[in-house]
């Protein structure tokens, strides 16, 4: 692991969120930022994936079950090579397939159509459940909300996971304690998050989400832990890397002007 190498792409990363949601004057940065790091290593180092053959049979799967979140993953597929970077800026545009939620019929590198929250990991589970009837090892992944875990749908799915031992699955949390309307402890807490999948029989683990050596020392205990899902909480900080937006929650789902684009590209080390 270059870690230096995986700075470098999160920034890029990073910049390319600013970039999407600025030329659509639309969009969701602030999650999208505080989970930049970890979906770089995710795509970069971890998962079995290949732009030239997006489709292959054993490939990894990864679902973006916050699906608002859509400018990361874009951004990452970008870097990787799965769609041209300067389609970028046409994210919510009409005619163009970047919509503002990930569409599989139309993005390369996308697994799963996702948006209505709770609804992603519950395809996850049917991913992997469906890996361990057909005696596939590829393994699913798939990026939560902090806010979206107040869904009951979420505890449905996490519940079959784990009495169905889905090993192969791992759930991510983005726990930036952040959502739409304000702090997540504000508006429902779903505190503690680790007993409750622990309740639901996961390996749980708690990590900085920025911390790159975390991160991949999180996903190798989730590929050694066998008989039950692991569900990996990332804590982060909503809006990572631009100042203006860190731990704001107005950065929700607020996309940012000309100037405060121009700024924060700045802070992130400029355009190169």
């Amino acid at each position: 692991m270059d870690i230096a190498k995986l700075e470098q792409i999160a920034t890029e990363v990073r910049k390319s969120i600013i970039k999407e949601t600025n030329a659509a004057g639309s969009g969701h940065p602030g999650g999208s930022l505080s989970a930049a790091d970890f979906l770089t290593y995710l795509y970069f180092e971890e998962m079995n994936v290949d732009p030239k053959n997006p489709k292959k049979e054993d490939r990894d799967r990864f679902v973006l079950s916050k699906g608002h979140c859509a400018p990361l993953l874009y951004a990452v597929l970008a870097e990787k090579g799965f769609i041209p970077k300067e389609d970028l800026l046409t994210l919510r545009k009409i005619d163009s397939y970047l919509q503002g939620h990930p569409d599989m019929k139309h993005t390369p590198g996308v697994d799963m159509s996702s948006g209505s929250l709770g609804q992603g990991i519950s395809t996850a589970v049917g991913m992997a459940l469906a890996a361990k009837l057909n005696n596939e090892d590829y393994r699913v992944y798939t990026l939560l909300g902090d806010g979206e875990i107040e869904e009951g749908q979420v505890w449905e799915a996490a519940m079959f996971a784990g009495h169905r031992k889905l090993d192969n699955l791992t759930v991510i949390v983005d726990n930036n304690n952040l959502q739409i309307d304000g702090t997540v402890e504000e508006v429902c807490s779903p505190y503690p998050i680790d007993k409750k999948f622990e309740a639901f029989n996961f390996q749980v683990m708690s990590i900085d989400g920025h911390d790159f050596e975390a991160i991949q020392k999180a996903l190798d205990e989730a590929k050694k832990c066998q008989d039950m899902p692991t569900a990996i909480i990332l804590n982060t900080v909503k809006g990572k890397g631009v100042s203006f937006m860190e731990n704001n929650v107005s950065w929700h789902g607020s996309a940012p002007n000309a100037d405060q684009a121009k700024q924060a590209l700045e802070e992130l080390g400029g355009e190169q």
